[in-house]
């Protein structure tokens, strides 16, 4: 099993108030270039292992290569792990285009705006797994985001839903159940004629970019990171540094 090399760059915990009367705030961390200067941002959404220190490590990244990065805690505020993980999961099938998972990223998104440190015009998501289902259905209803990119998950339903997202990448492992989900978006895109860069990884399997699990595959993980980070800069400004460091 790989182990997690985390770039020297300088994280913090915030809370983000939501919108609901009486919620309890969203916990996100927050990693940054050090200058201060205003930055493109990425909204970072996790899998079912929730704001852990792998995508904290992701976080560091993004900010290692230019970005302002803020990964989202989705489960914050739940006294009920896996009761939460239920219904972020159902919400997502049931309502994948209007529900509380997406109002705590648009809020997120709302607060990244607004700060000094960040170039309001740019800002982008990225999500794995249960999180990259919640990055693509954002990137349909939320006219702010600039690109998303969507590792092993579901797509939004309707497909039709597509017609309105911004730019996308997509990465898929060739050994498992979404690599049809990959497929399937790749045409959709095709057909609505969205900006996008959609692959599927052969014999790579789910999780393959989380180096902390027996799944990760490093090629794959390689590959499919230097591809989001050239998609980003291409529809997001290309201010951010391709720093050999960013490479897992």
């Amino acid at each position: 099993m790989a182990v997690t090399v985390t770039a020297q760059v300088p994280a913090e915990d915030v809370l983000i108030p939501r919108a609901r009367p009486g919620a309890a705030p969203l916990l996100a961390c927050l990693a940054r270039p050090a200058d201060g200067e205003p930055r493109p941002a990425i909204v970072i959404i996790h899998e079912l292992y929730g704001l852990n220190d792998n995508i904290r490590d992701i976080a560091r990244r993004f900010a290692d290569a230019g970005y302002v990065a803020l990964a989202v805690d989705l489960f914050s505020g739940s006294g009920n792990h896996r009761l939460c993980i239920l219904r972020l999961m159902s919400a997502l099938a049931l309502r994948p285009l209007k529900n509380k998972g997406l109002s705590d990223l648009r809020r997120s998104i709302d607060w990244l705006q607004a700060r000094p440190e960040v170039d309001a015009n740019r800002v982008g998501a990225i999500g794995f797994c249960m999180g990259g289902g919640y990055a693509l259905a954002l990137a349909c209803v939320e006219s702010d985001l600039r690109a998303s990119s969507a590792f092993y998950c579901a797509n939004p339903c309707p497909l039709s839903a597509l017609k309105r997202a911004c730019p996308i990448a997509g990465s898929y492992p060739e050994d498992d159940w979404s690599a049809r989900s990959g497929q399937k978006l790749d045409a959709a895109l095709d057909r609505y004629n969205i900006p996008h860069d959609v692959k599927i990884y052969p014999g790579a399997g789910h999780s393959f970019f989380n180096d902390t699990l027996d799944g990760y595959h490093p090629e794959a993980a390689a590959d499919s990171w230097q591809r989001t980070l050239a998609f980003f800069a291409e529809h997001m400004g290309r201010d951010v540094e391709d720093s050999p460091e960013t490479t897992p």
